[in-house]
This record gives structure tokens, sequence and C-alpha cells, in this order.
């Protein structure tokens, strides 16, 4: 069940619009897992922390992203509608994300695809994404599934290792002047290159970083001078999310990625997590999703970015000894 007050809060989420609206809604978020996710209330507890003292958002603390891999991070009392969980090797210990409301995912990805991107329908989409259909429990692949449905494009679909099918594809797409996003995983558009190249300037290519143990991972900039040169195209986007998270963040190019109106990107010091950073320094990166209102919303994940000034920001890598993920992390 929501508790009180909290279902009104959604609606609010997704009609942010500035800095005061973000933070007024981020502190109402705080004051609600503060006391009903028992993970983060045992956190905070641990941390000698009174909720009822935090004024500020920049007063919050972040909860280490490892207890998604042993807590049931929930805030509220309903049954889950489905649970989503990280990739990894054999015997890694999986983040799973209870989502008792997929209401909320749905809505957070269909803004902000629109907010970056514009309407789906008007778009074909392709999907490159062999390692993430390949087993359960995808995050990425619920998002695509619906965005496919939302296509109105008949060529839109998934495409596993049929490579020489998505090429004739392209090749016609280019000829009709149709407006085309291809989305992959990195390794399988550097293998889709081995066969076949393309001079596609129109077209949207995004990677989902992750070379899946498939090939040796390459700094971003290596990268996408391969993949500009095999699509023909002038930048590669990028989509950085993660099993914890209900929203994500996109880069047009270079690197550089920006949030949905409902997430913020903060940065800490590495050496002392409870204190914050400011912009053009190098610090793990803290993540307030506010699309996760029913499980926590602050989160403190294991990579390193730099926050650039208006909000944008780049990852950088990750902590050492951090776990391999399959989000775009790729160090520079």
């Amino acid at each position: 069940m929501y508790f009180c007050g909290v279902k009104a809060l959604i609606p609010q989420i997704f009609s942010i619009r500035d800095e005061q609206q973000f933070n007024e809604t981020a502190l109402a978020v705080f004051k609600h897992q503060a006391e009903f996710c028992v993970p983060y209330h045992q956190f905070i507890t641990h941390l000698n922390i009174k909720p009822e003292q935090i004024t500020q958002v920049a007063d919050i603390p972040y909860l280490p992203i490892s207890f998604f891999k042993s807590h049931r991070v929930v805030s509220n009392t309903d049954p889950e509608e489905i649970i989503f969980s990280s990739s990894g090797t054999t015997g890694m210990i999986q983040s799973r994300h209870f989502v008792t409301d997929l209401g909320v995912y749905e809505e957070s990805f269909n803004k902000a695809f629109e907010q970056f991107y514009g309407q789906v329908a008007n778009t074909c989409l392709l999907a490159l994404l062999p390692s993430y259909l390949e087993r359960d429990g995808s995050s990425l692949i619920y998002m695509i599934d619906a965005l496919l449905n939302q296509s109105k494009h008949p060529d839109s679909g998934y495409f596993l290792h049929n490579h020489e099918e998505l090429f004739q594809k392209l090749t016609a797409l280019k000829k009709a002047g149709q407006p085309t996003l291809l989305i992959g995983v990195t390794y399988a558009l550097l293998d889709f290159l081995e066969a076949y190249q393309l001079n596609f300037p129109e077209l949207i290519v995004m990677e989902t970083g992750g070379m899946k143990g498939k090939r040796k991972e390459m700094v971003r900039e290596e990268l996408h001078e391969v993949l500009k040169s095999g699509f023909g195209v002038n930048a590669i986007h990028s989509e950085y999310g993660m099993t914890e998270l209900l929203s994500q963040a996109y880069s047009s190019g270079e690197g550089v990625f920006d949030c949905p109106n409902w997430m913020k990107i903060v940065l800490r010091d590495t050496n002392d997590p409870l204190t914050l950073l400011n912009s053009n320094q190098t610090g793990g990166i803290n993540i307030i999703d506010l699309a996760n209102i029913n499980s926590c919303s602050f989160i403190a994940t294991q990579d390193l970015g730099r926050l650039l000034p208006g909000g944008s920001f780049e990852v950088l890598g990750r902590f050492d000894n951090a776990d391999i993920r399959g989000c775009n992390l790729l160090v520079q």
C-alpha cells in the first residue's frame, strides 16, 4: 500500500521543472524513505543522523549501492510486480531491485526518452542487445520492449546475431530518410562493424556500454572513433542506467551525460563519503533518482565521475575492486 501522501508525490516528481521543485520533492521523498525503507532507516541510524534535522538536499545521506545485493530495498508494503537483476559472471552476487509499481518505471523511461529524443512513435527503433536478451531480469530489455511496442514503424525490432538482416534494414531506412535509432551493447556493435560498414549520418547510434567479457575493454575515445567511422555518423550516443535505478541519463556525444528533470548527479569525496564536491572535480558518483520513490532515491554508486557546470557529467571509470557492471562505464 502507499503511505499517506506518497502517491501524490508521483505526478509531482514527473512535473519537476526547476531546482526549487526538485529540492522540495527530494526532501519529501527523503522524509518518507528515511522512515519506511528499512535498510535506509537502519543505515541513517547507524550514521547517527536524525531525519527531522535534514532541511536541505545537500545533507541527505546516500545508501551504498551494495545494499541492493544484500537487502530488500523497498519503502512500502506492496508486493513486487517484477524483480530486476543485474548481469554478472557465475558466482557473482547480483543486485536486485524489487519494483512494486511498474507504472512509475514506465512513466520515467517514457518521459525521459521523449525529453531527449522526442516521440518514439515517429522513430524506427532497432535493438542489438544479444547479451541482455539471453538472460532474465533486465530492466533495459523491459524498457526496450515497451518502446518497441510504441514505435509505429514496421521495421522496429530486436536483432540477435542476424547482422546481414540488420545491414539490409539500415540501408533501406537510410534510403527512405526514416529517423532511426540503433541501440546496442558495445561488443555487438563492434561485431557488426567487422562485417559491414555504413555511411548513415542521420542515424542515432546509442551504445549501452560493456564488453560482457567478449572483447578487450577500450577507452571511450577509441571506441567512439571506431563506431563513428563504421556507421558514418558524427557522434555516438550513450545510455547510463543500472538495475538499481528507474531512470536513465543520456549522452548525445563526447561522453557527456544529461539527466531527466527528476534525476541528479552529486559527487562525493573518494576518501570521505559524507563530503560532497563541486563541479570539475573527480569523485564518486551519488545519484538522486526520484523515480525510485518506492525503493531508495539516494544511492552512492561505485562509479567515478566528473560533474560539469549545468549538471551534466562524465563517467570516468570505477572504484578499484568494484564488480564489473553492465552499464556504460568505459574507463577513459
